[in-house]
C-alpha cells in the first residue's frame, strides 16, 4: 500500500537535480509486487538472503528511466535537518573517541588518531543519536539521550572506521576521504594493527555499557562484516543467484552496523520488541539504499569530489548493481564478471556499457524503493522532530553526490 501510496504521489513532483541528471524520459514503471518488498524489507534474519530476484529482474526489466524524487520533502511537517537535531548529542564525539584510544605508542597513537579528525559527516553516529532520541519519545516522551545510547553511537562510528582500515589493506587503496590511506602511509602491517587496535578500543567499549543484550547485537556486526568480506571475494555464475549475493554482501559490509547500532539503542531506551524491529528495520533499509547510491556515484562522480578514485569497483573485480542491471542490456558482460574484470580494456568497456545502460538509473530506482521502505516503518513511531529527521534523512541518502 505504501508503494502504491508513493507511485500515486509521485505523479505530480518535479525531478531531483541530482537524478534527473542521469535520467532519460520514459514511460513510468509499474508499482512492485508487495510480496517482494515484504521479503525485501519485513526479515531481520541476517543468516540469509531471500531469493527475490528473479521478481527484481521481471520488475526492473519492464521499468524504464522515467521516475522521480520530490525535491521537496514527503512529510508535511516542518522540515527538520538531521544534522541540526543531532548535533548536540554529537557534540565532541571525535574527541571522545580518541579518550577510548588512549595509548603510549606514539605512532600507533597518530595512526588511530588519522581518520578521528572531524572531518567525517558522522553519518552513522547522526543516525544513532536520532534513533535513540526518537525510540525514547515513543516509550515515555523522553527528551534525552542516555549515556550508554551515546556510547553506541561512539562504537559505531570506531567499528565502521576499523572496517575502513582493513578494507583499505585488502583493497590496496591509496585514497580515503580525499587523503592518503593508512597502508600507504605506514605499511600494510602496521594499518591491520591499528584497525584490529580501533576494533579492541570499541569491544572494550561495547563491554563498560554492561548490558548483555547489547553486546549481543554489536557483536553480530563485527561477524557480518567477516562474512561480507568473504562474500565479495566470491562470486555467482547465475544472474539471480549473482544479484542475492550482491544483496546480502551489501548488507553485511554496510547496513548491518545501521541497522544493529539502531536495534541497540532502541533496546536501552524502549522495552517493546516492535520497536526492536522498526529500528532494526528502519536501518537496514537506509543501509542498503546508503550502499547502493555509493554504487552508482562509483560510475557518476569524478573522483577529486568522491574523495577516492572512480570505478575503484571495477578495479578491485567486483560487480555492484549498476554493473549487474547493465548485464541484461549487454550479456557480453557476463563473461567479464566471472573473469572479475581481469583482461585488459575489461575496466573500460564495463564501464562503457554501465554508462550506455540504464543499470545506474535501475540502482538508483532501487535505493529509492529502499528508502521508501525505510520511512514507512520509521512512520510507525510516534511524531517527533527526530522522527521526521529520519524521515528526510532518507531522501539525503538518494540525493548525495559524495
Amino acid at each position: 500500500m505504501a508503494l502504491r501510496w508513493w507511485w500515486r504521489s509521485s505523479a505530480s513532483c518535479c525531478r531531483a537535480p541530482l537524478l534527473g541528471s542521469v535520467l532519460s524520459p520514459g514511460p513510468r514503471a509499474p508499482p512492485a509486487p508487495s510480496a517482494a518488498m515484504c521479503h525485501i524489507t519485513q526479515r531481520s534474519s541476517t543468516s540469509s538472503f531471500p531469493k527475490i530476484c528473479s521478481i527484481f529482474w521481471r520488475f526492473h526489466h519492464t521499468s524504464t528511466s522515467h521516475w522521480c524524487s520530490c525535491s521537496k520533502t514527503i512529510s508535511d511537517e516542518k522540515y527538520q535537518d538531521p544534522f541540526q537535531l543531532g548535533k548536540k548529542d554529537l557534540k565532541n564525539l571525535y574527541e571522545d573517541i580518541k579518550k577510548e584510544l588512549l595509548v603510549s605508542a606514539a605512532e600507533l597513537k597518530e595512526m588511530c588518531d588519522y581518520y578521528f579528525d572531524g572531518k567525517g559527516k558522522a553519518f552513522r553516529p547522526m543516525i544513532v543519536v536520532l534513533m535513540a532520541r526518537a525510540c525514547n519519545i515513543h516509550h515515555n516522551n523522553s527528551k534525552e539521550v542516555q549515556a550508554s545510547q551515546r556510547s553506541v553511537a561512539i562504537i559505531a562510528e570506531m567499528i565502521h572506521t576499523a572496517s575502513l582500515v582493513h578494507d583499505d589493506v585488502i583493497d590496496d587503496a591509496n585514497s580515503r576521504r580525499g587523503k592518503r590511506t593508512l597502508n600507504q602511509i605506514w605499511g600494510e602491517r602496521k594499518a591491520v594493527l591499528a584497525g584490529d587496535f580501533i576494533l579492541s578500543a570499541a569491544s572494550v567499549a561495547l563491554a563498560r555499557i554492561g548490558n548483555t543484550t547489547i553486546i549481543s547485537v554489536l557483536t553480530q556486526v563485527i561477524e557480518d562484516l567477516v562474512r561480507g568480506e568473504f562474500l565479495q571475494l566470491g562470486s555467482k555464475e547465475n544472474e539471480n543467484e549473482r544479484f542475492a549475493h550482491y544483496l546480502e554482501k551489501t548488507f553485511k559490509k554496510t547496513a548491518s552496523l545501521i541497522a544493529n547500532s539502531c536495534k541497540a539503542v532502541s533496546i536501552l531506551g524502549c522495552p517493546d520488541p516492535k520497536v526492536h524491529e522498526i529500528a532494526y528495520q528502519y536501518g537496514k533499509n537506509v543501509g542498503i539504499a546508503f550502499q547502493l547510491i555509493d554504487d552508482v556515484l562509483d560510475f557518476t562522480s569524478c573522483a577529486d569530489h568522491l574523495g577516492k578514485p572512480t570505478a575503484a569497483d571495477l578495479k578491485l573485480g567486483l560487480a555492484t548493481g549498476p554493473v549487474l542491471f547493465a548485464c541484461r542490456q549487454f550479456p557480453e558482460m557476463n563473461a567479464m564478471i566471472m573473469r572479475r574484470f581481469s583482461k585488459p580494456g575489461d575496466v573500460e568497456r564495463a564501464r562503457k556499457y554501465v554508462l550506455q545502460s540504464d543499470g545506474v538509473q535501475q540502482t538508483t530506482y532501487l535505493a529509492q524503493r529502499y528508502c521508501h521502505a525505510a520511512t514507512r516503518e520509521i512512520r510507525k513511531l510516534r511524531p517527533s522532530p527526530e522522527r521526521e529527521a529520519l524521515v528526510h534523512l532518507t531522501e539525503m541518502v538518494l540525493m548525495r553526490d559524495k
